[in-house]
């Protein structure tokens, strides 16, 4: 689905000030008025903006010049953070963001993925990443879409996808790793238990998340807990959360979260810019606040609004004790 394509291309359209400002132009500084603020990453001490340009949504654009023309403008607007994955658009997405990123490579913070399961699997996919990133190293390597016990299990097998992440570390080929998923906390939750070596986590956070399975409620506690440097997405739930409330909503509700930054899968320069407008007038919410939001979603809670999670009740609790994974 595409996200705010309407909605993000009138604003934007309409746009004044920053969307005045020409291809090319020089990146803000974090200290310069209306710079989008920057928090610190968690255990790894790196600031990063609170929003991201996250390449999923580059297909829905599906035209090479305008998805590097939104890369080159994230950079002019700030934003330092700059996520993609191995499998996006077929690793078309790394192919955009190294059209764009080697030339500002010490001023952002480069994110990807990788699907495979195996040690030798993983390592093939980081060595394509990097090509196709013109890059030598990612700031951050995760394992991707985490879905499930067995997933976990195929990760921490003798021979599983762990050993490539800790091995790419430890070689300067990543800074930090990290995984990610979206389908089930428990899934989560078990990653947390098994290895204690993460740096970061991502997640889907959104104002409906906390009503049905929710990792606003099983997993953000642990993670911050832990130290882990904090990301969120899927703030617009694909725009389906879009019919009862605002982009300044839904954003303002996952800024307002105990997290780091959020990523945002943007199709138009409109949709970048409000998101950027929004992130430079963050206001801070009270409880009262938050619960309010939190109930107004509450009658489009469920897997048919959240069609990326399990299709089943929220289950707490009673999780079966794992091994701690200490290396290879």
């Amino acid at each position: 689905m595409k996200r705010r394509t309407l909605i993000g291309g009138l604003v934007g359209g309409l746009a004044t000030g920053i969307g005045s400002r020409a291809i090319g132009a020089r990146p803000m500084r974090s200290d310069e008025p209306g710079a989008i603020p920057k928090r610190t990453f968690g255990k790894t001490g790196v600031d990063l903006t609170i929003i991201g340009l996250a390449s999923g949504r580059f297909p829905v654009i599906g035209n090479d010049e305008e998805a590097i023309a939104l890369t080159r403008r994230a950079v002019e607007l700030g934003i330092n953070y700059f996520d993609t994955a191995h499998n996006y658009w077929d690793g078309h997405s790394e192919e955009i963001f190294g059209e764009v990123l080697p030339a500002c490579r010490d001023q952002v913070f480069l994110t990807t993925k990788s699907t495979n399961r195996t040690k030798k699997g993983a390592e093939e996919e980081l060595h394509l990443s990097l090509k196709r990133l013109k890059t030598d190293y990612v700031d951050l390597w995760q394992v991707h879409g985490i879905q499930d016990e067995e997933d976990v299990e195929k990760v921490f097998a003798p021979g599983g996808a762990i050993e490539a992440f800790e091995a790419a570390k430890k070689a300067g080929k990543c800074r930090f790793i990290g995984f990610t998923g979206h389908t089930n906390p428990a899934a989560h939750l078990a990653m947390l238990r098994t290895f204690d070596r993460w740096d970061t986590i991502l997640m889907p956070l959104h104002v409906a998340d906390p009503h049905y399975l929710s990792f606003e409620q099983q997993v953000l506690p642990l993670a911050v807990e832990q130290g882990l440097g904090i990301q969120g997405m899927k703030n617009f739930a694909n725009a389906k959360l879009l019919q009862r409330f605002s982009v300044r909503d839904c954003l303002s509700y996952v800024l307002n979260l105990p997290i780091h930054c959020t990523a945002v899968g943007c199709t138009t320069l409109g949709q970048l810019e409000d998101d950027v407008r929004i992130a430079q007038s963050l206001e801070r919410l009270g409880d009262e606040q938050m619960a309010a939001l939190r109930s107004r979603a509450e009658p489009l809670k469920g897997p048919r609004l959240e069609d990326w999670k399990d299709d089943i009740e929220p289950k707490v609790g009673h999780l079966p004790p794992r091994p701690r994974y200490t290396g290879s």
